[in-house]
C-alpha cells in the first residue's frame, strides 16, 4: 500500500528566485523545470517548486531530509540564506534534527539518523 514518502512541495511566489535557491542549497539542478512546477530528485524523493501551491494552515507538518552531518549540513543551510528556525537537538539513541525556513517562509526540517543508511549515489 504505502511506500513511502514520494513528493514534498513547497509553495514559492517566485518561482525562478526559487529554482536559484534550491539549485545551490540541495546542490544540483532539477529533473522537471516548467513555468508551473520545478521539480528536484533529492536522493530519490521529490522536492517540487510550486507557485500556485495553495497556501497551508500553520501548524502543518515539516518534512525532514536525512543529512549525514547535521552541524555541517545547517551551516551549508545557513549561509545558502536560509534562517535557523529550531537549533540541533539530540532526540535519543543518536538522532538529532534541526529545521531551518527557506527565503520563502517554507520549514525545512533536517535529520542525522544513524539508524537508516543514506543512500549511495553512482
Amino acid at each position: 500500500m504505502v511506500q513511502g514518502l514520494g513528493t514534498v512541495i513547497y509553495k514559492v511566489a517566485d518561482l525562478n528566485r526559487a529554482k536559484a535557491w534550491y539549485s545551490s542549497a540541495f546542490r544540483q539542478a532539477p529533473y522537471f523545470d516548467q513555468p508551473f512546477y520545478v521539480g528536484f530528485n533529492i536522493g530519490g524523493y521529490e522536492l517540487g517548486l510550486d507557485p500556485n501551491q495553495p497556501v497551508t494552515a500553520p501548524g502543518g507538518g515539516v518534512a525532514y531530509w536525512r543529512v549525514g552531518e547535521i552541524s555541517s549540513a545547517v551551516e551549508h543551510f545557513v549561509k545558502a540564506g536560509a534562517a535557523a528556525v529550531s537549533p540541533i537537538q539530540d532526540v535519543g539513541d543518536g538522532i538529532k534534527v534541526a529545521t531551518v525556513a527557506d527565503p520563502f517562509g517554507n520549514h525545512i526540517g533536517l535529520i542525522e539518523n544513524p539508524h537508516f543508511a543514506l543512500p549511495t549515489r553512482a
